[in-house]
């Protein structure tokens, strides 16, 4: 008996491995994942101005990154106390306007050196509403609560969700022509839009990233299928009943990696697993002779991932 979907999945050409350089872009559903890599201790940079909920705050960094622009206090504003860029996420935001603006520059270098050297970009997008900041006549990747009056609200359509994911790919790979795109959207409903316009936005979305599929431009990944087909349950949903659980994410990573981490990868995470545990346990008696062999044996278990990947941390 059959008690489940299954969303089926196809392997990647070119897998993630411990060789891999990624760069992970986007919306919240990015960090889910990219707390799962980095937990693993693969390569990887993610969100550098934080997270990006449409393709046009995605473009806007690209371009930036890649044009060596640098921010000057004209990109920044002052609210509630704290300086803010409507480049970038509120996480950024600064009490200070100096500090603030060290912090973009020095994330847009950080952007630019992954780009460069990365063998894999994961890209999820969440929405494709849009906000035009009226003053400017420019989509904004955060509103920083600035009041709704000083914005238009926009749908993208799927054309413009195309083009911009094009100019960003373009840009790319005029630097980097090797690099393999993952592209996925994200299952966090934007239920402040309205039901069925968040449906309508994840509509646009998908549409536009699979002509560019056919395009043979990108990879996809049904991360936005999975939650709705397989996990079809509020169980699987955090108190706000809008993002994933631990337990979705976990099964879509999971998902994720079974088509996306090579075979020889997936033996060393195992092991990065094996430590992350170990550095996690709490001992009864600190001082047994049981808790000291446990601690030699995992120090035996880190020296050796360390000797095979030096950039590995623990």
């Amino acid at each position: 008996m059959k008690l489940q979907t299954q969303v089926p999945l196809k392997h990647g050409n070119n897998k993630v491995d411990y060789t891999s350089q990624l760069l992970l872009l986007g919306s919240c559903f990015v960090e889910n994942i990219g707390e799962k890599l980095a937990y693993y201790k693969f390569q990887s940079v993610q969100n550098p101005f934080g997270i990006l909920f449409h393709p046009k705050a995605i473009e806007t960094l690209v371009a930036n990154a890649i044009e060596k622009k640098k921010y000057t206090e004209e990109a920044v504003f002052f609210l509630n106390e704290r300086w803010h860029c409507f480049d970038a996420h509120s996480n950024l935001s600064d009490v200070s306007k100096e500090k603030l603006l060290q912090k973009l520059n020095s994330e847009l270098e950080s952007t630019l050196e992954q780009i460069t050297k990365a063998t894999h970009i994961v890209i999820t997008l969440g929405t494709a509403w849009v906000y035009e900041y009226i003053k400017k006549e420019t989509i904004v990747a955060n509103c920083h609560k600035v009041p709704q009056k000083a914005f238009v609200k926009k749908l993208l359509s799927v054309d413009e969700v195309v083009e911009s994911l094009e100019n960003s790919i373009a840009k790319i790979q005029a630097i980097n022509p090797n690099v393999q795109f993952v592209c996925t959207v994200s299952p966090v409903r934007h239920l402040k839009d309205g039901f069925v316009e968040n449906q309508q936005s994840k509509a646009h979305l998908i549409t536009a990233i699979h002509q560019l599929k056919e395009k043979s431009m990108l990879s996809y990944f049904p991360s936005y299928e999975i939650m709705m087909d397989e996990l079809r349950d509020y169980r699987f949903y955090a108190n706000d009943m809008v993002h994933p659980n631990q337990l979705a994410v976990d099964y879509i990573w999971e998902k994720f990696s079974k088509v996306w981490v090579s075979e020889e990868a997936i033996t060393i995470l195992d092991k990065v697993a094996a430590v992350q545990r170990g550095l996690k346990h709490k001992a009864f008696n600190p001082l047994s002779k049981e808790h000291q062999q446990f601690l030699s044996s995992l120090e035996k278990k880190i020296v050796y991932l360390q000797n095979q990947y030096p950039f590995m941390k623990f």
